[in-house]
């Protein structure tokens, strides 16, 4: 008897959540990324937002500010703060309604949004020398905020997670890239931040694109098409599927009150996915943090998208255009990781195998206006898939966002880009952007600084119009690297790095920043 009434509790849980949330909503209530120990984004308009009594007045309060809003006949209701003052003072927020909720302990700085695959999800405990790093994390001024995994079919109104205290016990399982990235920028402005993490290992970039990134890029209208028709399809089945389950419930009931035998279940319906999960992600876990203020988004991802070519760049445009849409912040920062070195050592520069169209697309994509990116194909011994060294792309990300967004103006935040090419008899000369006080040979070797050596250059490729590659003396001039080989008589092109696991990838500005792979044909 007790396993037949736990089926009808089941049954009934199932019922309730089929229904409207705001059914349910006549109580304050606050998404979860409102939280106690929180951080709120200083300098700008900051929505709050939640549930309460259709047509009630909600006031949020903070320090001498006070704003208010009204429920719609949904019960939803959002009210703005306005250029929140930066202040690691711990302070209160009071929502009140027809009750109050007061968070506690909450600051006012800058809030990022880490997101992607693996790399971005790899926890702290999981990173070399990730006990000191561990022990260190005593960083009362971060607040650290993890959205946990939900995949859907739909919008989804909220997501489970909790703000907490950066100390050792939290940051233990929180993403190192997002983690290492916020404490670069901690140690440099003493500005209180807030991190929050959204990722989810081994996904593609469909899954976490908005419907309206979709929508700028005509190549992939037949997302959103597929979206609508498996959300028409959703919204046609489930009347009738709602209707036999509340059959089952009446009958399982009754077969309680007669001492009988509960009949067995409908399915519960269930929605397909749009092409490829399309969306399924952003809107699980992205689209409940809408529109949360924030000052800029980090991004580590790309494996599961490897060899894409500039389809590839077309998903970055998607992807950030869509979030920036949907936030209504303009042109928010958008840094991201290129992909590292894979472990097949085929180290001939010019392959342009596995993963090395991908690294290109992204190297592309710092087209898209206020990105940037951080290059980490020196990093030694890749163990490709998930390296180790975390804190050297997290080091080189928070360059773009001190310089961009914290004023920091003399920092050089990449290394060489490769610029244009010209011919001198039988050698080509390679020009860069970001070559900073001039270009060297170094040495990274593990966590440590790069050092710069009096070696020679690698993994350079020379090519005639016959496109037969030989590997090249590269030398460096100034800002500019000579590449030539007794092979070619006259070349046509060059490659550096442009393979799967290139080798001896030394090319540094002075600054110890890397050298993104290229290549300066279209073959």
């Amino acid at each position: 008897m007790r396993n037949l009434k736990i089926m009808i509790l089941i049954a009934l849980v199932v019922l309730c959540a089929a229904m409207p949330m705001t059914s349910f909503a006549a109580d304050l209530r606050l998404p979860r990324i409102f939280g106690d120990n929180m951080v709120l984004q200083a300098g700008v308009s900051t929505p709050v937002w939640g549930w309460a009594t259709p047509g009630s007045k909600v006031s949020v309060s903070i320090d001498k500010q006070t704003v208010s809003g009204v429920t719609d006949s949904e019960g939803k209701w959002k009210a703005t703060l306005k250029n929140l003052k930066q202040s690691a003072t711990p302070t209160t927020v009071t929502i009140k309604a027809d009750t109050t909720i007061t968070l506690q302990n909450v600051l006012i700085g800058d809030c990022w949004l880490g997101s992607g695959q693996s790399n971005m999800e790899m926890a702290m405990a999981d990173i070399t020398n990730a006990r000191d790093e561990i022990a260190a994390a005593n960083n009362p001024a971060i607040r650290l905020f993890t959205v946990i995994r939900n995949e859907k079919g739909m919008l989804a109104d909220d997501c489970e997670g909790k703000w907490v205290v950066c100390t050792p016990e939290t940051v233990n399982r929180f993403s190192s890239v997002l983690y290492l990235f916020g404490r670069e920028i901690s140690q440099k402005t003493n500005i209180p931040l807030g991190l929050i993490h959204s990722s989810v290992g081994g996904t593609r970039i469909e899954l976490w694109t908005a419907p309206e990134g979709f929508d700028l890029i005509p190549d992939f209208a037949h997302y959103n098409t597929s979206i609508k028709a498996t959300d028409e399809a959703f919204s046609k089945s489930l009347p009738d599927k709602l209707t036999a389950l509340e059959e089952w419930t009446k009958s399982a009931r009754k077969a309680i009150a007669e001492n009988k035998l509960i009949p067995v279940s409908p399915e519960w319906p269930s929605r397909p996915d749009a092409e490829g999960g399309a969306a399924r992600l952003y809107n699980g876990m992205i689209h409940p943090l809408v529109p949360f203020a924030l000052r800029g988004f980090v991004w580590y991802q790309g494996e599961w998208n490897g060899g894409e070519d500039d389809i590839y760049v077309e998903r970055m445009k998607a992807l950030i255009g869509g979030w920036r849409k949907i936030w209504g912040m303009g042109d928010l920062p958008f840094y991201y990781v290129q992909l590292a070195r894979m472990p097949e050592k085929d180290h001939s520069p010019w392959l342009g195998n596995g993963l090395t169209p991908t690294r290109e697309a992204q190297l592309k994509s710092l087209s898209i206006p206020n990105t940037g990116m951080s290059c980490i194909i020196d990093l030694e011994g890749s163990s490709g898939w998930h390296p180790g060294n975390k804190q050297d792309p997290s080091k080189r990300l928070a360059l773009w966002a001190l310089k961009n967004e914290y004023g920091m103006n003399n920092l050089v935040v990449s290394g060489p880009l490769y610029k244009s090419m010209r011919f001198e008899g039988n050698k080509i000369i390679i020009s860069f952007d970001y070559t900073g006080s001039g270009l060297m040979v170094g040495l990274k070797n593990g966590l440590e600084p790069v050092k710069q050596l009096l070696g020679t250059l690698g993994s350079f490729g020379i090519a005639g119009e016959d496109k037969k590659w030989f590997p090249a003396t590269a030398d460096i001039i100034g800002k500019e690297v000579i590449v030539s080989s007794p092979d070619v008589a006259a070349p046509a092109a060059v490659r550096y790095g442009y393979c799967n696991d290139p080798d001896n990838c030394n090319l540094y500005n002075i600054e110890g920043l890397p050298a993104s792979p290229f290549r300066t044909d279209n073959w």
